[in-house]
């Protein structure tokens, strides 16, 4: 059965984790320098995923008489807080060093978990994993009377879906897998 619970942002987690690659070794040195595995101070968290999906009109007709599939695009924003340079390091990687760095540098590349779970029903979880991240911009906003933000787009290879129903037991259940038809 799926999971239909409602959450906020109070609910989420926002992880992150290195690849095993040279950006992401990069990527590594950041996040366990300022110690971000989990982002805090975040806000308005987006996620994105467009398929271009183009259609085919047939002279004589206004509706579509197909749809087919395009390139798929995963990308999204992240607000956060300012507290320190860590995403526009991970953004530029080597490029933000207090000293300059000879070019070529590689730019980090990481994985996004955003997590939902409620503690109420801790064996229930909604997650998104989505992996070959980097940050495709940085700004930063410095308001006279409010809250320093920063703000980062991104972009990403692949996004997962792994939702969890583990019953009111407990413990982190297995995920669940959708059953499609053979080919």
């Amino acid at each position: 059965m799926a999971l239909t619970e409602v959450f906020t942002g109070k609910h989420a987690a926002l992880t992150l984790a290195s690849e095993d690659t040279p950006e992401g070794a990069d990527a590594k040195a950041v996040v366990d320098e300022f110690a971000i595995q989990t982002v805090g101070r975040l806000t308005d968290v987006r996620v994105t995923v467009d398929t271009a999906l183009k259609e085919f009109y047939e002279v004589g007709r206004r509706h579509p008489v197909s749809l087919s599939p395009g390139d798929i695009a995963v990308h999204g924003t992240v607000g956060r807080a300012y507290v320190n340079g860590a995403l526009l390091m991970l953004l530029q990687g080597r490029g933000s060093a207090p000293t300059a760095i000879a070019e070529p540098y590689v730019q980090p590349a990481f994985t996004i978990t955003l997590r939902l779970a409620d503690p109420a029903r801790p064996g229930n979880s909604l997650t998104l994993e989505i992996g070959g991240v980097k940050f495709q911009n940085w700004s930063f906003t410095l308001p006279e009377d409010d809250f320093v933000l920063e703000n980062l787009a991104f972009r990403a290879l692949t996004i997962r879906v792994v939702d969890r129903e583990g019953g009111d037991s407990g413990g982190e259940a297995a995920p669940t897998a959708v059953a499609f038809a053979s080919e």
